[in-house]
């Protein structure tokens, strides 16, 4: 990971995030709210442009976790996802939503996230994050699951999900946790399963153990 590069706006009723690192233009921001979201202002943010609420919903679709936010009027914190969803985006990132834990592969908490982009092309110079880098060297990859990949149908993606960062190697998901594709239909529920991250996988979006064969790096 990079060290993060963190800026904050100010409002009287809620002071806003962004950390550049993680912002992969998405636009949602720019998108819902084009008064307090402005990329070619300076302040680009201003939050006092409407009320609290709203750009705290705003910023609550942002699928990155570049933003977030605090309230000082006394208002509701970011609340914790119910389910643990995985969106396959279409040649581009993994995006995460849910009561997440980051954690190396010893098991130590590295971080506690709600919102967050994995890299599955290989190339992010921000790894585990999604740099848009797949935009660069003009990823592909198909959102189909294997035929053999044993799916949880029942389950409930609840709970807490670990995701572990093996040194050189896949994501490896630990908890309930679904997966969606490009257009929203569920194509996958589970407890475990690892993630494709070098870009190279023939059983995308799972690991088939090509990191080993390409000499992958996840520094």
């Amino acid at each position: 990971m990079k060290r993060e590069r963190l800026y904050t706006y100010k409002g009287d009723n809620i002071e806003v995030h962004y950390n550049l690192g993680r912002c992969i233009h998405a636009a949602e921001c720019v998108r819902g709210l084009p008064d307090v979201f402005q990329r070619d202002r300076r302040p680009w943010i201003v939050p006092d442009l409407d009320s609290a609420d709203r750009v705290a919903e705003i910023i609550l679709k942002c699928p990155t976790g570049a933003l977030t936010f605090d309230r000082k009027d006394g208002g509701n914190l970011e609340p914790i996802p119910e389910t643990n969803i995985i969106q396959i985006k279409e040649d581009g990132p993994h995006y995460v939503r849910g009561n997440v834990q980051i954690k190396s592969p010893d098991g130590t908490v590295l971080k506690s996230e709600t919102r967050l982009a994995l890299c599955r092309c290989g190339a992010s110079a921000n790894k585990p994050y999604c740099d848009n880098s797949h935009l660069k060297i003009g990823f592909q990859a198909s959102e189909n699951v294997p035929d053999n990949q044993a799916n949880s149908g029942d389950l409930l993606p609840v709970g807490i999900l670990e995701v572990f960062l093996a040194d050189n190697g896949p994501v490896r998901l630990k908890g309930n946790f679904e997966i969606h594709s490009s257009d929203g239909k569920s194509i996958f529920r589970g407890r475990k399963a690892s993630l494709c991250r070098c870009g190279g996988s023939q059983k995308k979006p799972f690991c088939d153990g090509t990191h080993r064969k390409i000499g992958f790096s996840s520094e």
